[in-house]
């Protein structure tokens, strides 16, 4: 049995502590993307989506598009799930329709990460008494005339009647830049 010196257990320990805590954030995996992409691209993010999350508020699976000037459409994509990469692809064909991949988000506004992003958004007096079961988000520009970056949580809850089942109860917007709630489309009756 190979035994390590109790200093390189530690470090060891450490470092897989800090490798599995990698990628946990929005912004992380931003970051991260730009070891897949080429030096015009490298943190010119355009938008950052996740899909629905599954048994936690937290995604696992997130899309980080950035200005890519040699992709076909000017993006290119990189999908990460669990915090690893799983595929970089510049798409031939618009994958969301309000994605302008010349419009780049301004890294200087973005101060409110997905977490914080989470956290504010469940802590909507709201929606307090209600068992929140799963999100979705979405960082983006706020208008075509508006360049502030907003992040588009989409929050998912138990129902009242059958707690297995969960439903949408709707969109809460909020600056990325200072966490201001700037819309509220949240339907909380919709657990009944």
């Amino acid at each position: 049995m190979l035994k390590w010196p109790l200093g390189l257990g530690l470090l060891a320990v450490a470092l897989f502590s800090q490798t599995a805590r990698a990628g946990e954030t929005a912004f992380e995996l931003a970051k991260e993307g730009n070891r897949y992409l080429g030096e015009d691209s490298k943190d010119k993010v355009v938008q950052i989506r996740s899909e629905k999350s599954l048994g936690t508020l937290v995604p696992n699976v997130w899309y980080v598009s950035y200005y890519d000037p040699d992709a076909p459409l000017n993006v290119a994509e990189v999908k990460f799930g669990g915090g690893k990469k799983m595929q970089v692809k510049r798409p031939g064909h618009i994958l969301e329709p309000s994605l302008r991949a010349h419009r780049i988000l301004d890294r200087e506004k973005l101060k409110v990460d997905s977490d914080r992003a989470i956290e504010i958004a469940k802590n909507e007096p709201l929606i307090a008494n209600l068992t929140l079961k799963a999100t979705r988000l979405t960082l983006e520009r706020l208008a075509a005339d508006d360049n502030s970056p907003v992040w588009k949580v989409r929050i998912w809850a138990a129902k009242l009647k059958n707690p297995n089942n969960n439903v949408d109860i709707g969109e809460i917007w909020l600056s990325a830049e200072d966490g201001r709630i700037l819309k509220n489309d949240l339907q909380p009756q919709r657990v009944d």
